[in-house]
């Protein structure tokens, strides 16, 4: 299972410092993520969330910054890029002209984001056929 976890500093409603940690992993081949809210001066332990989807942008950012993105790149020429924008309509929650976007980045730049969205986009890819493999 491909997951990455990073710690938030957070304030607890007793005042005190205390700890979100923020988790996304791909379960089942879906991309899940969970956050947990501890503080060990009151004992409050809170599950935030827990389940399937894309995470927030502050569970994204906190990733990023703990872990560095991760860059999707074909690592050869295709003769189509249809699969690819199959996939990556089925994953995204984009427009059709930002799919094609993503497929021209993916062609050049790469494709950019946390380690278990970039996983799951590479297994659905090779998949389909289509070569691709993480640069970190």
């Amino acid at each position: 299972m491909t997951g990455q976890t990073a710690k938030i500093a957070a304030l607890c409603e007793c005042g005190s410092a205390a700890v979100r940690q923020v988790n996304q992993f791909i379960d089942h081949g879906e991309l899940w993520w969970d956050a947990e809210f501890t503080c060990d001066s009151c004992g409050t332990y809170l599950c935030e969330h827990a389940g399937p989807g894309a995470a927030p942008d502050d569970v994204r950012v906190a990733l990023l910054a703990a872990h560095g993105p991760a860059r999707l790149r074909l690592v050869e020429p295709v003769s189509s890029l249809v699969p690819a924008l199959k996939v990556l309509r089925e994953v995204s929650v984009v427009s059709l002209s930002q799919v094609r976007e993503l497929v021209e980045k993916l062609s050049h730049d790469g494709v950019v984001g946390t380690l278990s969205e970039i996983e799951l986009l590479k297994t659905r890819l090779r998949l389909r056929g289509v070569p691709v493999d993480i640069d970190r």
